[in-house]
Parts: C-alpha cells; structure tokens; sequence
C-alpha cells in the first residue's frame, strides 16, 4: 500500500498547553535562544482563567503576557491544535515525539524537551436530573458567558464546593444574571478557617472580599435538579436533614478539579504529590518527571491557582533552557503558593454524603447512558468498561472516569496509543511505528 510520507517538524522546547503555566515556561526559556513551540487546542493563549471572547476583559497580567509571547521571534504559538498521541522517536530527540493535528493537517512533533501544562478540569458528581437542559459545572458556566451566552435575567444556583462557586457566581452577576444561591458544601468553620489563612496572601484576601455573595450558604449540597425539558428547579440539602427548593433557570455545579495527567500517562510519567490527593503528575524541585525529557508545571501536579501555575511555569522554562540557576531562584517564591494551595485542599474536602446522590436510575457515563445501578455490581473500572461501555463515549472517560473514582474509589486505566479520536489523514501521514502502536496492521 502506498503511504503518504510522513510529516516532521522539530524544536528545541515543545510546551503543551497555553495557560498561566505554559506562557511563563516559554517566557523564561525564550532568552536562551532555544526554538520554542507552544501547543493548546483553544483559539486564544490563556487557559481556562484567562479564557478571551466577546464578554471578557482579559486582566492587564493576561495582556502582559500575551505581548511578551508575541515579541518573541523564538516562541510559536500553535493554537487550535491538540495531542493525538505519541509519535516514532528519531535518533537526534531527547524527548518522546508527539503526534500532533490541526483543522489542516497532521504531524509528528520533535524536540529535546517537553513541558506539559494541560491544567486541570471540573469535577462532575453525578445526581438526580443533572443531564438536563440548563445544567452545567461551574467553571463551564464562566466559559459560556465568557463566550457569549446570554444570561440577562436567568436565575442561578450554583452548587459544589471551592473559590470557583464564587468568581462562576461573580462573572454570572456581572453578564446580568441574578445568582439566587451559590450552595457550598464545606461548613461554615471550613470557610472561616479558610478565610482567616488568607491573610497570608493579602492578594488573595482581597478579591475574596471582592466576590463575596450574600446568596452563600454553607453545608449546603444540591440534591436534585428538577424539570421536564429543562432545569425548572433545584433541590438542596441544608445541613444534616433540612431542605430548600429553589425556582431556577441554569444550574452550575463544580466539586473541584481534576488534573489532566492523560498525556503525562501516555508518556509514562508517575503520579503522585499531595497538593493533587496523589491524582497529579509528580515533578522534582526542577519541575521534572519521572519520564527524561519530560516537565509538568501547573494545575496537572497540584491545585493552587494560577499564581503557583505561573510560577511552576517560570521553573520548568528555566529548567528546560538549562538556567537551573534561575529556576532555583524561584523555589521560594512557589513555596509560598504551595502553602496557599494546601489550605484549599484541607478546608473544602468533599462531604462523604455526595457518595450517596445518585440513584439507581442516575446516569453516571453520559456519553454511553451507563446509570449508577448498572456500575454498582462491578469490581473496577476496566470490568465497568467490559460489561457497561463505561468510559467508551466521546468523552473517554474524562468525566464518567473521575466520578467513579469518587464513588466507588476505582481508578481510570491510563490512556494507550492514541489520546483523542483523529482523522484517517492524520495516522496516514504519521510513521508506521505510531500506526501499529494505534492498532493499525503495518503496511
């Protein structure tokens, strides 16, 4: 069979993903001269929180640092482009190959060393009416108005636990909408230890007065969202045995964060680290993986803000360029912002109450409609996916994977061969190694 012939591209640092954490790693390695390539499968650079679109103003630090990517003639930014899979090794790379697509083409990508900063993504716990019409996590709800929905006059309970429940509340108030209750499931002496720590970080005590909601309840957790064809209504948990039914038009849950380790597996990088619940990448002082060649910075290692992700990012670029020098400069500085970051893991630990919110009939694998009474009887994850298809939908188990984690305590298996569905032109012009690895017969 006569094969396209393949398509190779090289460079010294290829960073995967735009972010906080992936603008700062380019920036700090870009005066060492080295070629840069930075990969991210959004439109803009800037990650989730400094997401642009129509309804945003992106912050003068965002700004800042877009400019700095664009005054660099070393750095390449490749936005609308994801990470296939794993491409076939040549003898001059000191870092896996990665199989790279765009809306155009297919490619393999070379370099000496690779930065991952894929961030993180929300915690979906599935209950009673969540696939309706109108329900959304929270983080998502910020990404629709940021690209344009309209919520002018919605009313909207937001419900799950963490900062974001509040900055979705703050851009949902801002775009119009009136927030009718923003339900926190850690307690009310949770939050004022939380809160009390925050002095530490004056920044950070700062916006919190900036975002604070008299529509706040603690101890407060969604039951059911309820409705025909679309979310009229949401049933909340007050405490140990009281309830509240609220009228309402969109509901927005997030329960925290989960780090995108995919690719990080399908390289072979270890997980680990306490600022994660041992679910992110595990990096060394320098931001180094298990796997040579290969550094993680941001929220795929740990939860702790785009500060900390900024910060990683600087080590990592430092790291990559070879200025350990400069990279351990920075140690203190992300010391601080892991302190930071372990005061978010301990004050918003999820109520084991949340375990209990599906029933039977409650789809738990969306992609699939997989309900929790068909995951009950199995053993594990790979026994779900054999007797279920759980994991199998478009998805791939991104969403359905995290919350049986949380319910049943199964972990996801870690990807093999191919991250993403991708086009026939894409595998015909990779080389034949990466084919096979993707179940391919060779030629």
């Amino acid at each position: 069979m006569n094969r396209p012939t393949p398509m190779h591209e090289r460079c010294d640092i290829l960073i995967i993903g735009a972010g906080p954490a992936g603008m700062a790693a380019a920036l700090a390695a870009a005066p060492s001269g080295a070629v840069i390539t930075v990969v991210d499968d959004n439109p803009q650079p800037g990650g989730q929180i400094w997401r642009d679109g129509p309804q945003v103003a992106l912050p003068p630090l965002a700004q800042q640092h877009r400019a700095a990517l664009a005054r660099h003639t070393n750095i390449r930014v490749l936005t609308g482009t994801r990470v296939v899979g794993v491409g076939a090794l040549q003898p001059t790379d000191k870092a896996p190959a990665l199989l790279l697509e765009d809306a155009d083409r297919g490619w393999t990508q070379h370099s000496h060393r690779i930065i991952l900063c894929t961030g993180a993504r929300e915690l979906l716990l599935p209950f009673p009416g969540w696939t309706l019409p109108g329900v959304t996590g929270a983080g998502a709800l910020q990404a629709l108005i940021k690209a344009g929905l309209d919520v002018r006059g919605q009313r909207i309970v937001i419900a799950g636990t963490g900062p974001l429940l509040l900055a979705a509340a703050a851009t949902a108030k801002q775009a119009g909408a009136t927030v009718v209750r923003i339900a926190e499931q850690a307690s009310w002496a949770a939050l004022a230890g939380f809160a009390a720590q925050l002095l530490r970080w004056p920044a950070k005590a700062l916006q919190a007065l900036t975002l604070l909601n008299t529509g706040l309840r603690a101890n407060t957790h969604v039951l059911e969202a309820q409705g025909t064809t679309q979310v009229q209504s949401v049933r909340l948990r007050k405490g140990t045995h009281a309830e509240e039914s609220i009228p309402c038009d969109r509901i927005a849950c997030g329960f925290g964060l989960v780090p995108n380790t995919q690719l990080g597996q399908l390289l072979g990088c270890t997980l680990g680290g306490p600022l994660s619940g041992g679910l992110g990448l595990a990096v060394d002082a320098q931001m180094r993986t298990t796997v040579a060649g290969v550094l993680a910075a941001g929220e795929n290692t740990g939860f702790g803000g785009s500060e900390r992700a900024l910060v990683q990012g600087a080590i990592a670029g430092h790291t990559a360029a070879g200025h350990l020098q400069q990279a351990q400069a920075l140690r203190a500085q992300l010391a601080r912002w892991e302190d930071f970051a372990q005061a978010l893991q301990t004050s918003f630990v999820l109520n084991e109450q949340l375990k209990a919110l599906p029933r039977p009939d409650t789809l738990v694998c969306r992609c699939e409609d997989v309900a929790y009474a068909d995951l009950a009887p199995r053993q594990g994850w790979i026994d779900a996916k054999l007797h279920t298809r759980c994991g199998m939908g478009a998805c791939q188990g991104r969403v359905c994977g995290a919350a049986t984690q949380h319910l049943f305590g199964w972990t996801p298996a870690a990807p093999r061969h191919l991250l993403t569905p991708a086009r026939i032109a894409t595998l015909a012009v990779c080389d034949e190694p990466t084919l096979e690895a993707a179940g391919a017969p060779p030629a």
